[in-house]
């Protein structure tokens, strides 16, 4: 093929992306709007807008208000075109999430599975998965399965480098990627819930990411990048010690954090289960739990005040406690964080995560959508 068809044809591939791209980006859009802003001449844009309905990635779904002349059609991506599904691996449970290609949660759901390093665990969460893809149809839409769990994996995502939560060191993708005839992905569950709060505010630049899982969890953007550092451990907040003298972590040094501020810690103080710890809370029930969750956010605030000071940049409360905080909580924080500081935090810089203990499996989930959003 000569120069000059090579020149055409990746000048009609850019063409086909910006229509694609700016059509996703809008949501919602006209034909002539899309003339006007990409600049583009009117034949060009119909010409994809017609390759691209071929290819069943946009439909003509409704009609804008009539201006005086034609009601112009409204034109939209199929957002369930392509699908991706989200695994989050626990110690005793795996959650399992399909999102669309705006990343909005299709299904979410939690399976009691203990793990265990063994060939019939991973054989039997590919067999959920299998069954879970069959049921909802989505042989021919997923673009692959990406899991989330608890340990630092490998540079290149291919096994967990240290995760004493679960045992499961030496973890490998292959594990799971063997049993499912589809690409698979692996990743730190904080990072994949970092992932998410960047989906969800695409207008950050930094931020530090308190994932307040069962275990906590934790992590660093920068420049609208997840840091994974040298050894993959950047944001690991959860072995930050704030009490030489504290009680012991999994980890095997005193008073991390992780022995403050998990939901099992919370648990392990009240002697309740999450649910039940809040919903009494909140009623007054019983006198014992107001003090035992101020304890809870006076060290919740200390963490955010001193790694504020390190990273200038607003505080995301995500994961399984996300929900459960409510303003007077915000309140409270701010005050403690704000108390003898000389670098107030205001309190709109305090971000709430919304997709509680499924958002490591939702954000993990994006990988692919990205992906393929980047390959049209």
């Amino acid at each position: 093929m000569n120069e000059k068809g090579l020149t055409t044809i990746n000048l009609k591939q850019i063409n086909r992306a910006k229509v694609y791209r700016y059509i996703y980006k809008k949501k919602v859009t006209s034909k002539q709007q899309i003339v006007q802003d990409l600049q583009m001449g009117l034949s060009t844009v119909s010409q994809n807008l017609a390759i691209l309905e071929e290819e069943g990635l946009i439909e003509r779904n409704g009609y804008f208000d009539s201006t005086g002349g034609r009601k112009a059609q409204a034109i939209r991506i199929v957002s369930s075109f392509k699908i991706s599904i989200g695994i989050g691996i626990l110690k005793n449970m795996f959650h399992i999430t399909s999102v669309d290609l705006y990343g909005n949660t299709l299904f979410a759901d939690t399976i009691s599975l203990p793990y265990s390093n063994k060939p019939s665990y991973y054989e039997q969460v590919a067999k959920e998965i299998q069954e879970f893809i069959i049921a909802n149809h989505y042989e021919d839409k997923l673009l692959g399965v990406s899991i989330a769990t608890q340990g630092i994996t490998s540079p290149d995502n291919t096994m967990v480098t240290y995760g004493n939560i679960m045992g499961n060191t030496g973890m490998r993708l292959e594990d799971f990627s063997k049993h499912l005839p589809y690409p698979c992905h692996l990743e730190h569950d904080s990072k994949s819930a970092a992932c998410l709060e960047l989906w969800n505010h695409q207008d950050l630049d930094s931020a530090v990411v308190f994932l307040l899982n069962r275990n906590l969890g934790g992590a660093v953007i920068t420049n609208h990048n997840i840091q994974q550092g040298d050894s993959m451990h950047s944001g690991a907040i959860e072995h930050i010690c704030i009490n030489p003298d504290g009680p012991l972590c999994y980890c095997g040094n005193r008073g991390c954090l992780e022995t403050y501020c998990s939901a099992n810690a919370l648990e392990d103080a009240s002697g309740l289960a999450i649910k039940d710890f809040f919903s009494q809370l909140r009623v007054g029930a019983d006198p014992r739990l107001l003090p035992l969750w101020e304890d809870y956010l006076n060290h919740l605030s200390f963490a955010i005040k001193n790694l504020n000071m390190v990273i200038d940049a607003p505080i995301i409360i995500s994961g399984y406690l996300a929900p459960y905080f409510i303003d007077e909580d915000i309140d409270y924080l701010i005050k403690q964080i704000n108390s003898a500081s000389p670098f107030p935090l205001e309190r709109s810089n305090i971000l709430i995560g919304v997709h509680g203990q499924y958002a490591p499996a939702i954000g993990a989930s994006l990988f692919y959508i990205q992906q393929f959003i980047d390959s049209i």
